[in-house]
C-alpha cells in the first residue's frame, strides 16, 4: 500500500468502527443441531406427532445407528458430557473407572458406577408426517434421536411376539409403517409407552420418483460412529480428571494422581455393564427415555 492510499485509508470512523465491532458481545456458540427433530409437549404435559422411520441412506446398510455417551457431574461441579470410546470398541477411561467401582465390593462405590454409566442413544433419518406443535416440520426429512423404548418398540414390530402378528419392516418406503408417537409425563418423566405404528402403507402413495427424491435429503449416519466424533483416549482421560479433580476413592483407598482419576496400569477387573442395575434416584437421568436426558445435557452445555 503506498503512502497516499494509507493516508486516504486512515479514518478514524473506520477505527472506531473496528474497535465497536470487537468489543461487541461474542455470540454464545450454538450445541443445538438443526437437522435433530425433537417431539414438543402441550400445556397438558402431552405430546402427539406422526412420523415415518425411513430406510438406510445411500451407500449404508442400516436405518439406525447406536452411539454410547456418559452425562454425569462430579464434585467439582463440573459436567462430563462425552461420546464414549466403546460405541467404536475402544477402551474408555470413564467405562474402566466404572469397572474399578463396581469390583469393589463397596456398595457406594457401585452407587457412584451407576451415576456414571454408559446412556444409549439411537439415530435414524425420518420424515414428519404430522407436527402439530411445529407444522412447519411437516414433510421434511429429519434426524431423530431416541432411547432404548422406543428401539424396543420397533424392534417388536420387526419381531413380534404372537403368532397371529405378520413382521412389519418400519423402514420400507412401500410397505413400512407410520408411527404414532404419544408423550406423557409419567412421575415427572418423559414416557412413550402409549406409542404405536399404524397399519403399513406406502410412504408418499407409493409415488417412487417422491421417493427418490426424499431418500436423497437423508443424512449420514455413519457420522456419528467416525473417528472424527469422539475425543481421543487421553483427552476423555484429561477432561474426566478435571471433573473429578484428580481425586478418586476406590473402596477404602483414595488415590490422589497427578493428572489422572485413576491406576494407568492396565486393569484386570471385569468391565460389568451396569445398564441392568436399577439407577439412582437422580433426577436427570431417572427418565423413561434418554432423548429429555440429553436435551437437559445440552442445556447445561450452552449455558456453561
Amino acid at each position: 500500500m503506498s503512502l497516499n492510499a494509507m493516508k486516504k485509508s486512515n479514518s478514524l470512523d473506520k477505527l472506531l468502527g473496528a474497535a465497536v465491532q470487537e468489543n461487541k458481545p461474542q455470540e454464545k456458540k450454538s450445541y443445538v443441531d438443526e437437522r435433530i427433530w425433537k417431539p414438543v409437549m402441550d400445556k397438558t404435559g402431552n405430546g402427539f406427532a406422526i412420523i415415518r422411520f425411513l430406510p438406510a441412506p445411500k451407500g449404508e446398510e442400516l436405518p439406525w445407528v447406536k452411539l454410547w455417551n456418559h452425562a454425569f457431574q462430579g464434585p467439582t461441579g463440573q459436567w462430563y458430557i462425552e461420546n464414549s470410546l466403546t460405541t467404536i470398541n475402544q477402551n474408555d477411561p470413564v467405562s474402566e473407572l466404572n469397572s474399578k467401582f463396581w469390583n469393589s465390593g463397596v456398595e457406594s462405590d457401585k452407587e457412584i458406577a451407576r451415576r456414571q454409566k454408559r446412556k444409549l442413544q439411537y439415530y435414524s433419518n425420518i420424515y414428519v408426517v404430522k407436527d402439530s406443535a411445529n407444522p412447519e416440520n411437516e414433510g421434511k426429512v429429519f434426524l431423530y434421536r431416541y432411547g432404548k423404548k422406543i428401539f424396543d418398540k420397533v424392534m417388536e414390530t420387526m419381531q413380534p411376539a404372537f403368532e397371529d402378528e405378520t413382521p412389519v419392516n418400519p423402514f420400507d418406503f412401500w410397505e413400512g409403517a407410520n408411527f404414532k408417537l404419544k408423550l406423557r409425563k409419567v412421575d415427572g418423566y418423559w414416557n412413550y409407552d402409549k406409542s404405536e405404528f399404524e397399519k403399513p402403507s406406502a410412504l408418499l402413495n407409493g409415488d417412487d420418483a417422491e421417493l427418490e427424491a426424499l431418500w436423497e435429503k437423508q443424512y449420514s449416519l455413519s457420522e456419528w460412529t467416525a473417528p472424527t466424533n469422539f475425543k481421543s483416549y487421553d483427552e476423555l482421560k484429561t477432561r474426566l480428571n478435571t471433573v473429578l479433580s484428580g481425586t478418586t476413592k476406590v473402596g477404602n483407598v483414595t488415590d490422589m494422581q497427578t493428572g489422572s482419576a485413576f491406576d494407568d496400569s492396565p486393569s484386570t477387573a471385569t468391565v460389568v455393564d451396569t445398564k441392568e442395575e436399577p439407577a439412582p434416584t437422580v433426577s436427570v437421568s431417572n427418565t423413561e427415555d434418554d432423548d429429555d436426558t440429553m436435551s437437559y445435557f445440552e442445556k447445561l452445555a450452552e449455558e456453561g
